[in-house]
């Protein structure tokens, strides 16, 4: 059984000998704020939903082969999570020309998504590491992602409105 070893491991990302999630999450910022600048939060998010399913599948086949549930070069589930988070965090939607201005607060609310998410990973509250052990296959390695991922969009979502409604930006 084949499976496809440049997409679980997000281009080679997940082969970094150091930190190979931070990697992952860091590679698949680039074309998430691609995709979610010039085609908007809900192609991120269907194209999320995509590598997803997708993902589940080529997980599910390489646990087959190397016998090994969430090898650490596995990192299709950090693109996922931190795509979520990037679907749902973005409380204005900014053309890629005006993306990197300070004034519109896009790239705080892209660093703040990115730390989230990173944080809910590592440490896996409540559910997400109910999930993380729980769970077995693609289904086990992608749902805690996915949950850090949702849960660090709300939370940097309801930070950034906070922010705006306290004036402090």
């Amino acid at each position: 059984m084949k499976f496809n070893k440049f997409f679980i491991t997000v281009g080679y990302s997940g082969l970094s000998p150091v930190a190979p999630g931070t990697m992952g999450s860091l590679v698949s910022l680039v074309p998430g704020v691609f995709i979610l600048s010039i085609l908007g939060p809900q192609t991120l998010f269907m194209a999320t939903l995509l590598a997803i399913l997708i993902g589940i599948r080529e997980i599910d086949k390489y646990e087959a082969v190397s016998k090994t549930h969430d090898d650490k070069q596995i990192v299709i589930d950090e693109l996922a999570g931190m795509w979520l988070a990037l679907s749902i965090a973005p409380g204005i939607l900014t053309p890629f020309a005006e993306l990197f201005k300070w004034e519109n607060g896009m790239m705080i609310q892209i660093a703040l998504s990115f730390v989230l998410f990173r944080a809910y990973d590592i440490k896996k509250p409540s559910i997400i590491g109910r999930i993380d052990r729980e769970a077995k296959g693609g289904i086990g390695v992608m749902g805690d992602d996915i949950l850090a991922g949702i849960a660090a969009g709300i939370t940097t979502a309801l930070i950034w409105q906070a922010v705006l409604a306290l004036g402090l930006f």
